[in-house]
């Protein structure tokens, strides 16, 4: 179903639309973390990673909650954009050897992923707010503060050693 198709018609279709594309992409990134995991060198960086693989997996269940709350069919759409970010980042830490660098290239990778689910997420409290479903917005609101939490400490991992380390 893509965005502008004939299935959605209501707001509350696109805020529907909206959970499937985000749980598809949690999903994916349950899959891509441990990867990530594997690839970093740098022990505050793959504890991050660790964290936010068992945090993401709770947003996972938290969305089945959601969607239990909203009377909908727990399920994911295709989601292009984050496909394309994890596809990126497999790209670019593929090439790169230097270590240091690599987890700079990781740091960002796993930003970019936090950034689009930030967006995600913030569109979706409003949304179910608007929607009259402050129940779903709390749980919602849960996800957001700890996928901001997650960007915050990628900041200060990368920015405090990890981008230092691969300039030198």
């Amino acid at each position: 179903m893509g965005l502008f198709t004939r299935d959605i018609k209501t707001m509350d279709d696109l805020f529907v639309h909206t959970l499937r594309d985000v749980y598809y992409a949690e999903k994916q990134l349950v899959k891509a973390l441990p990867e990530m995991v594997e690839k970093s060198t740098d022990p505050q960086l793959k504890q991050a990673f660790q964290a936010h693989l068992g945090e993401t997996k709770n947003h996972v269940i938290r969305l089945e909650q959601v969607f239990k709350m909203h009377g909908t069919e727990a399920k994911g759409v295709d989601c292009p954009a984050i496909d394309g970010i994890i596809e990126e980042a497999e790209e670019v830490t593929g090439e790169v050897e230097d270590k240091p660098v690599l987890n700079a290239a990781l740091a960002a990778a796993a930003q970019a992923a936090e950034h689009y689910e930030i967006s995600r997420y913030g569109t979706l409290v409003a949304w179910a707010k608007q929607l009259g479903r402050n129940d779903c917005a709390r749980v919602l609101e849960q996800t957001l503060e700890e996928e901001k939490a997650a960007d915050r400490k990628l900041t200060e991992i990368a920015e405090a050693r990890l981008n230092l380390q691969a300039a030198s």
